[in-house]
């Protein structure tokens, strides 16, 4: 795992920059140590995509979240997903939950808005 980090990374920065939802220090670590798991879209000769997720227990039941997630021609890798739900059902997941921008929503099949995060900025 510590040889392609380099690689993965700055994917992973990219996402969690994008919607200030986590920190990169704790994804990375938790990937790192194994907490996390790291998800790569290959096409044989390039990464196209890199996702970070992590099973939580929550009182409704554990859940997988996509902590991050970001790449390049999202048509090639977003069925990919079914991957991380298969996953999440082996593991005894109730969900899969997102954490990033509402625009997944629109792409994913079968994924609804079911809380918001409400901000106010302050300056």
């Amino acid at each position: 795992m510590h040889s392609i980090w380099p690689v993965m990374a700055p994917l992973l920065r990219q996402a969690i920059a994008k919607t200030g939802l986590s920190t990169f220090a704790t994804i990375e670590r938790d990937i790192l140590d194994g907490t996390s798991l790291l998800w790569v879209a290959w096409n044989g000769t390039t990464i196209e995509a890199a996702a970070s997720t992590s099973l939580q227990q929550t009182e409704a039941g554990k859940i997988c979240v996509i902590t991050a997630c970001a790449g390049a021609g999202m048509t090639r890798w977003l069925s990919l997903i079914c991957g991380i739900e298969e996953y999440a059902a082996a593991e005894g997941c109730q969900c899969v939950r997102i954490f990033g921008r509402k625009g997944w929503g629109r792409v994913l099949d079968g994924y609804n808005e079911t809380f918001a995060i409400i901000d106010k900025r302050l300056n």
